[in-house]
C-alpha cells in the first residue's frame, strides 16, 4: 500500500530531529511504501563495501540513510524557512503545493 509523503524528489528540506536537527539538505529518493527519505549529507552511515570486480573500489564508505519523512519539513524558496504545506487549486485546474506561512507556490 502505498502512503501519502508531503516532500518530494528534489525538494530542499530542514530536519527537525535527531542527531542531524538543523541539518539542510536536498531530497535524493523518496520511499513512500515505508515512509521514508534519503536527504542529501543527513544520517551518514559507514558501510563497509567489498570489491566485487578487479576495478571496483573497497573499503568504508560514507553514505546517506533513510530517515523517517515526519522528521522533515519543506523549505519556502520565498521566506527561506521551514513551513507546512497545502494544496491550492490554481486557475487552470491543477493542483499546486504552497507554502502555509507565506502563501508562495513551492515548486
Amino acid at each position: 500500500m502505498i502512503k501519502k509523503v508531503h516532500v518530494k524528489k528534489g525538494d530542499s528540506v530542514t530536519v527537525l530531529s535527531g542527531k542531524d536537527k538543523g541539518k539542510k539538505g536536498k531530497v535524493l529518493t523518496v520511499f513512500p511504501s515505508e515512509g521514508k527519505v534519503i536527504v542529501e549529507g543527513v544520517n551518514m552511515v559507514t558501510k563497509h563495501k567489498k570489491a566485487r570486480t578487479a576495478g571496483d573500489p573497497s573499503g568504508i564508505i560514507h553514505q546517506e540513510a533513510a530517515i523517517y519523512a515526519d522528521k522533515v519539513m519543506v523549505n519556502c524558496n520565498k521566506c527561506g524557512q521551514a513551513s507546512r504545506t497545502g494544496v491550492k487549486m490554481l486557475a487552470d485546474g491543477q493542483k499546486a503545493r504552497y507554502c502555509k506561512k507565506c502563501g508562495e507556490i513551492i515548486e
